[in-house]
Formats: structure tokens, C-alpha cells, sequence
């Protein structure tokens, strides 16, 4: 037919489609059949506004095909004039803001005329209805077409099951035609000229005619498939005939394989090693394995990766070093202020290690908090004793394999931690820092502290055997160092393979003189600074200890103190300073408030508050004990998060007030009638341990007496119900931490006095001491006369 089409208008493109017209939209590449279901995007602007019309009005619309698929803007002349009549099931927008449709085709459509006034195109147009016309003629049409679709589904891979049940359903000779004209891999004009053709017999023999040749693709495409298959199934035949030839030849000496020169290094390298004897054996097995195996092989490079992990371990013995005792006490000093008895136990170590070199040594295990200088002490060490150093971390390990080693029948197999900071350090005798070992857990690949039981053993690792390696390595020259932040998480067996060395937090002075040796000035060559130009006063750095850090290491201080320093950095970038003075205001202007205040004397100003003591894995802490009465029938409330063991130690604490409350002179019946509650500030941190017995008492005495603890006074210790005060551990945290709070008095158990040496003497000069053999003792030493 005549592209020319004739055209009426419209009267405004605001006012809804007429009921009579159809809105058409035309599309590049896309067909639609009756019955058939297809998504469809839609772009152009003109469109998207046709579609939306659709929608709003709950239209139809008609999609007809362009004639040229690059034309961006087709008029009524650039479309075929019959199209198809689609409901609109689905509309969708993207965020992307593409315009996406899922469309059903409903009937046949010819355009007679296009209708101009709107934004988008409008036609009127006659619907095609579908022939009903039955014969034996068309039948026969009809079971040869789903013959031949029938034979196209066998020779395509994965045809889902439901499009063949459709196909076999399927009564209508005019659907089974749109079905089949649909999923035909034909042009869109091909796909145009079946939708044109309306008589269903000349439709159906179109259709079969296209179906049978692309059943001759198929079957060609099959053809060449399974030839090609075949050859390529007679090529991996010669390649691997040939790789037998080859392996052959390299038997005979025959072959000039492109590794020999490779191969002789790698023998050259296992006889310049001197590895022990069995060593060397069980390399050179692995060798001749290596020259038997083609190079393509994946075998290949695995024995290839083994033999360059045996020549990279140093097997050689080490050669003796002399240790210089004097030289190992300036290292230690020279990197640590503080901690003479730590240093002492080391140069012990040293002086033995020099007297009996092939002696086996012990284990020494740094435990404390977070930030006093575990792993530098390892360093400090090695540099000591002129040994390299390797830090293996095992926070987090949970797999017996990071120790081990994994087999080598695994892809990827590695050896262990252990066997690779050997191979990395080049040295038998270095000093290997096991960090964090208090960190590791068992999962369900094995634990890995049963596995570090052989490592750290010295009558055990001498012949340690790596998973991967397979051959003993002798550990007996290592210096194997470990830190810990607590022991309580260490297995039993493993912690009595060392020796437990504790560090404890640093008092108010200690960390002054860190911080005026070590911290500044790593924080000056940190922010680009030099000494010359930067002065921080002793008060601004212990308003920084004192207000800003509360932790028994040194980590946040040194932290605060680069704040500072990157300020004032700043000031020299910009060119406002030549050179800075910085002072307690300064401080507080670049670090703002005070984070730390003393809290001691506001919350111990009344009856019933008594400040304890508390050890806690990063350091001693002060505690609060508050206790309050309401009337009642004597029952005791406890509140805090309190574990097990301190809820008994305050139902200890009120029985053995109540049996005391004669001589405690607390007046008769106020038990009776009132209901006690404790409660322990900072509710949402666990708080468990017996030490808080004393402290416990004494807030239910002076609440039940009506005096008031003195402010400056705290304690600690476990009670029993005769009366007795009990010896408790951590006292030296616990006592630092109280004299960093404020406190003048510490009450500690008298069978405690033993742990009084361990004090700093800087500390020791600063608090008065009280000891207590019964409560008795600390009532009288702790209560005010009158409340305050």
C-alpha cells in the first residue's frame, strides 16, 4: 500500500485522545503478535508521552513498525500500515528514568488515517479479525508446523519446559503460526511480512518454510559441533602422546627441554644449602619428581613452589654472636623509661643465653594492658642481642593450619606462620615475637595453642614438622618472645610452657618522662617538626595525662600529643610561627574541655557511697559503691551488671552486717523495715570478681550508720562472714590507679603487704597505707564522725 497517509485535525493536544482513534507508537526492531506477551522499552520522548496517554486514559495502543530502524523521529509515512492492538499489562519507571512496558497483543490493526494535534502519533483504522476457516487442508498445515517446532526445541540447548507444554496445548493453527513467528530468528521485515499476512493457510506456509530452514542450520550447526569435538578429542591424544615422548627423552638424556639449565640451578642451590641429611634426601626426590613432570602440568608448579620454599629456609647453622651484656642495659634503657624489673629479668635472660648458647631457654611472656610496651620490649631484645627480629600476630588465628601449615595435596597450600617469619627474618636464630596469644580461639579447622604447645616446648622443637614442609625444622635456636593483654584466655598447657612476665601500667610520673624522651619527639618528626621550633611546658603535658587519658599504657597520650602538634603544625605551614611555646591554655584550646575530672569527693559526700578498687585487663580502675535504703521487709536489691561472684561478695557484705549491727550501732528494726539496695555505676559494663567485698561493707555501714566515708579513702578486698579481710590480686593497677584519681588513703588486705614492694616508690611516697585484718579495722580507719 501507499505510504501517503491521510490526516484530520485535532482541535487542542491537551484534550483527550477522541474515542474513536487509536494511539500508536511506533518501535525500531519489534513485532507483535496476537496473544503474545513481550516487554518493551520505550525512549523516545514523543513515546513516552503516547504510553502515558495510554495509561491515563486506560487505552490501547497500536504498535507498528518502522520502516527504517535509525529514523529517531518517524512520521506517518516512515511506518508500516499494519500494526498490532496491545493492552498495556505493566508500566514501570526506572531510577535510571527509563520507561519500561510489558505488553500483550490483542488483534490485527490497519491504519487508514493518522490524526495530527497531539504530541504524539493518532490513528484511526479498521481491527483485523483472526480467520475461523477449518479444514482437513489446514489441520494438516497445523501438525506439520508443531512437527517442525517440535524438531527445533530437540536441537536447542536449554529450552525451558513450559514453552514446551505451551507448544503442545496449543489448539489454534493462527496462535501456533504467532508463537512459532515470534521466536524465529528472522528480520524485523521478515517478522512484518507474517503479521501482514492474514490468510492463515498462506500464514502457516510461510512460516513452516522459514521453521524449515532453520532446522537446516541447526542440523548443520550440530554436524560441525560434533566434528570439531572430535578433533579436538584426537588433538589432546597427540599433545599427551607427545608429553610421554618428551618425559621419555629427558629419562634417556636425550632431550633439550627449555628448564634444563633451570633444573641444574635448582640441584646446584639443594647442594649449597646444607640442609640435614634426610632434608636433602626428601629435596632431592622432589627434584626428580620435578624433572619427570611436563612443564604444562599443574603438578609442575606446585613441586616447583616446594623446593623453592626448602631452599629459601635457612638451614645452615647459625653462627655464634657474642652478647655485650653493658651494650644490652643502654639498648634498654636507651628505649624504655621505667621498668627495672622487667629489664633486670631480661638481661638475666641475655646473661644466660651468653654463659650457655646451646642451653634450652624459656619462654618469657610480656602480660598487661594495652600501650605499655610489650612489643618494643621484643625489639629491644633483638637489637640486644644482634639477632633479627619477626612479629607474628595471632589475634583473630583460629585454624590449627595457620600455625601447621596446610598439606601440599591442597591448590594453594602455604606453610605455616611459624616456617614464614623464619624464611622471612633468613635466620635460625632470630627473635620471633608470638603477639597476641591470648587472642587466639578454637574453631572448627582445630585449635591453634594445641598446635603452638610443640613450637613453644624446647625439648619439643627441635624437630618441629610443618604440614606443608613435611621435613623436621629445628626451632631450638629461635628466641620465641610472647605478649598478652590477659592470661585468663591462655590454655592451661600452653601457659606453663612460659614464664610469666608482667608489665604493669605507668604512674603519672613515669608517663611524664615518656612522653618528654620518646613521645614528642617521635610526634615532632611525625607532623614535620623540629625540636628547635616546638616547646611544650611540663604542665601542658600533664594536664594532658591528667585531663585528656585515663589508661594505664601510653597509647592515647601519645595520640593527644599528636593532636597538639598537628595544630600547631598547621600555624608553621601557613607561615603565622617561627617558633611555638605551648602551654596549659594552649591545650585546652586545641584539645577543648577536660575530659577526666575528679569525681571523687562529689560523689563521697554522702552516707552509703564508698569508693572501691578494680583491676580490668587494660589497667586498675576506681569503682563506686552506692547504696541506698527505702521502706520495706529487709530484702537486698543489686544492680549494675554484677556478676555471679560479686552478687555473692554484697550478700556477704549484708549478712555480715547484720550480724555486726549491734557493735555497728545501727538501731534495731531499720533492717527489718527497709529494703537495701546496691547499685554500681557504669551499668552497662560487666562487673564481676571478689575484691569488692570491703568496699561493699562499708557503703551498707555508713548507709545503715549515717556517716560518711571519707572522700580521700578507697579500698579493696574480699571478706568472709567471720569478719575477715582476704587477699586479692592486682593490687599495684589497683593502687596506680588510685593515686591518678585523686585518692590520699588506700585500705588493702594486710596479707597483701607482700605485694607492697611491687609498688612504684613515686607512688608509695604519695598515698597513706592502711592495712586491714578485719573489717573492724576498716570501719574505724574509713568513717567520718559526722556526716558531711
Amino acid at each position: 500500500m501507499s505510504p501517503d497517509i491521510n490526516t484530520t485535525t485535532q482541535q487542542s493536544p491537551a484534550q483527550p485522545t477522541q474515542p474513536d482513534a487509536m494511539i500508536v507508537v511506533p518501535t525500531r526492531n519489534m513485532v507483535l503478535y496476537p496473544e503474545m506477551v513481550q516487554p518493551f522499552a520505550v525512549g523516545r520522548p514523543s513515546s513516552v508521552a503516547a504510553v502515558q496517554q495510554a495509561v491515563r486514559e486506560q487505552r490501547q495502543i497500536v504498535l507498528l513498525l518502522q520502516r527504517d530502524a535509525e529514523n529517531s523521529d518517524p512520521k506517518p509515512g516512515d511506518l508500516y500500515r499494519i500494526g498490532t492492538v496491545a493492552n498495556i499489562l505493566r508500566y514501570v519507571t526506572s531510577p535510571e528514568g527509563g520507561h519500561h512496558l510489558v505488553l500483550q497483543g490483542v488483534q490485527r490493526f490497519r491504519v487508514t488515517d493518522f490524526i495530527e494535534g497531539q504530541p504524539f502519533l493518532v490513528a484511526r483504522g479498521l481491527h483485523i479479525a483472526e480467520p475461523n476457516a477449518t479444514s482437513s487442508e489446514l489441520e494438516a498445515r497445523f501438525l506439520v508446523l508443531k512437527a517442525q517446532v517440535q524438531q527445533v526445541f530437540d536441537l536447542l540447548p536449554q529450552v525451558p519446559a513450559e514453552f514446551r507444554q505451551t507448544v503442545e496445548a496449543t489448539t489454534s493453527p493462527s496462535m501456533l503460526a504467532d508463537l512459532a513467528a515470534t521466536y524465529l530468528d528472522i528480520t524485523p521485515a521478515e517478522k512484518q511480512e507474517l503479521l501482514e499476512t492474514v490468510d492463515l493457510l498462506q500464514r502457516l506456509d510461510k512460516v513452516s518454510r522459514l521453521l524449515a530452514h532453520r532446522l537446516e542450520v541447526l542440523k548443520l550447526s550440530a554436524e560441525i559441533g560434533s566434528k570439531t569435538k572430535a578433533s579436538l578429542d584426537t588433538r589432546q591424544r597427540e599433545v599427551l602422546l607427545r608429553e610421554q615422548m618428551a618425559a621419555i627423552q629427558r629419562e634417556l638424556g636425550e632431550g633439550e627441554g627449555s628448564n634444563k639449565q633451570e633444573l641444574a640451578d635448582l640441584e646446584k642451590a639443594i647442594g649449597e644449602a646444607k640442609m640435614p641429611a634426610d632434608v636433602e634426601q626428601a629435596a632431592r626426590k622432589e627434584l626428580r619428581r620435578l624433572q619427570r613432570t611436563p612443564e604444562a602440568a599443574g603438578e609442575y608448579s606446585m613441586i616447583r613452589t616446594y623446593l623453592d620454599t626448602l631452599l629459601e629456609l635457612p638451614w645452615a647453622p647459625p653462627a655464634p654472636k657474642d652478647i655485650d651484656i653493658a651494650e644490652a642495659r643502654k639498648v634498654l634503657d636507651a628505649d624504655h623509661f621505667g621498668l627495672d624489673k622487667i629489664k633486670q629479668r631480661i638481661v638475666e635472660f641475655l646473661a644466660v643465653r651468653k654463659l650457655a648458647p646451646e642451653g634450652k631457654a624459656p619462654i618469657l611472656c610480656f602480660v598487661g594492658p594495652p600501650g605499655v610496651g610489650k612489643t618494643s620490649l621484643g625489639q629491644s631484645i633483638a637489637k640486644a642481642m644482634g639477632r633479627k627480629f619477626s612479629r607474628v600476630s595471632l589475634g583473630g588465628v583460629h585454624d590449627e593450619a595457620e600455625i601447621r601449615g596446610h598439606r601440599r595435596t591442597y591448590i594453594g597450600a602455604l606453610p605455616g606462620t611459624i616456617i614464614q617469619a623464619i624464611r622471612k627474618a633468613g635466620s635460625r636464630d632470630c627473635v620471633m615475637m608470638l603477639d597476641e596469644i591470648d587472642k587466639m580461639g578454637a574453631g572448627i579447622h582445630g585449635d591453634p595453642s594445641a598446635a603452638l604447645l610443640e613450637v613453644l616446648d624446647p625439648e619439643q622443637n627441635g624437630t618441629f614438622r610443618d604440614n606443608y614442609l613435611d621435613v623436621p625444622f629445628d626451632l631450638s635456636r629461635v628466641v620465641f618472645i610472647t605478649t598478652a593483654n590477659m592470661l585468663d584466655t591462655i590454655p592451661g598447657p600452653l601457659r606453663d610452657r612460659m614464664e610469666i612476665i608482667p608489665l604493669t601500667g605507668y604512674t603519672t610520673g613515669e608517663k611524664m618522662e615518656i612522653a618528654k624522651r620518646y613521645l614528642v619527639r617521635r610526634q615532632l618528626e611525625a607532623n614535620g617538626l623540629k625540636p628547635e621550633q616546638v616547646e611544650i611546658e611540663d604542665a601542658a603535658l600533664r594536664r594532658i595525662i591528667d585531663g585528656y587519658t585515663r589508661e594505664a599504657g601510653v597509647r592515647n597520650l601519645e595520640r593527644e600529643v599528636g593532636r597538639v602538634l598537628r595544630s600547631i603544625a598547621v600555624e608553621f605551614a601557613e607561615g603565622k610561627s617561627d617558633k611555638r611555646h605551648i602551654g596549659v591554655e594552649d591545650v585546652e584550646k586545641i584539645l577543648g574541655p577536660v575530659r577526666f575530672e575528679n569525681e571523687v569527693a562529689m560523689r563521697s559526700s554522702v552516707p552509703g557511697v564508698a569508693t572501691g578498687l578494680a583491676w580490668t585487663p587494660v589497667g586498675g580502675d576506681i569503682l563506686f559503691i552506692e547504696a541506698t535504703r527505702t521502706p520495706g521487709s529487709g530484702r537486698l536489691q543489686l544492680t549494675g551488671q554484677l556478676g555471679e561472684v560479686m552478687k555473692e561478695s554484697a550478700q556477704a557484705a549484708f549478712s555480715l552486717v547484720k550480724s555486726m549491727a549491734t557493735s555497728l550501732k545501727i538501731e534495731a528494726g531499720v533492717l527489718e523495715k527497709s529494703d537495701i539496695h546496691v547499685h554500681v555505676p557504669a551499668g552497662a559494663t560487666p562487673k564481676d570478681g571478689p575484691s569488692a567485698g570491703v568496699a561493699m561493707f562499708m557503703a551498707l555501714t555508713s548507709l545503715l550508720t549515717g556517716k560518711v566515708i571519707r572522700n580521700d579513702t578507697a579500698m579493696t578486698g574480699e571478706i568472709s562472714l567471720r569478719g575477715l579481710v582476704l587477699p586479692v590480686g592486682g593490687i599495684k593497677e589497683k593502687v596506680v590507679a588510685a593515686a591518678a584519681a585523686g585518692i590520699k588513703r588506700v585500705m588493702l588486705p594486710a596479707r597483701n603487704r607482700r605485694d607492697y614492694e611491687d609498688i612504684p616508690e613515686e607512688v608509695r611516697k604519695s598515698l597513706e597505707f592502711v592495712w586491714l585484718e578485719r573489717v573492724d579495722d576498716a570501719v574505724s580507719a574509713a568513717l567520718q564522725t559526722e556526716a558531711a
